[in-house]
């Protein structure tokens, strides 16, 4: 159904400001809320994200399966089942392969 060359968002018709999708991933985790950092915002901050999607509703019929809050918990519960695959990247094992793959690719 999607148009060659044509962009597609895909999310659901829920806002949140980051900050409080932050206290949300604390709760689901059971850490306090004291864990947060607040840092300067960067030039062209975004405070929160809204996808809008009606382009994919419209020309492939896309509807979410989910509402945000039972995505986002789904997704840190996935995190938390799936500890060896994150610690790779944490370790820097992914670094490792990332630069024997790709390194030097953007380089002039």
């Amino acid at each position: 159904k999607g148009r060659v060359g044509e962009v597609y968002n895909f999310g659901g018709a829920s806002e949140m400001p980051n900050l409080e999708v932050v206290r949300t991933i604390l709760r689901l985790l059971g850490k306090p809320e004291s864990l947060i950092r607040f840092v300067e915002d960067r030039k062209g901050h975004d405070r929160r994200y809204a996808i809008d999607f009606e382009k994919a509703r419209q020309e492939l019929g896309f509807e979410p399966q989910f509402d945000f809050a039972e995505g986002l918990e789904k997704t840190v519960a996935w995190y938390c089942e799936h500890r060896e695959w994150w610690e790779r990247i944490r370790s820097g094992e992914y670094r490792n392969w990332y630069d024997r793959n790709y390194g030097g690719r953007g380089e002039a």
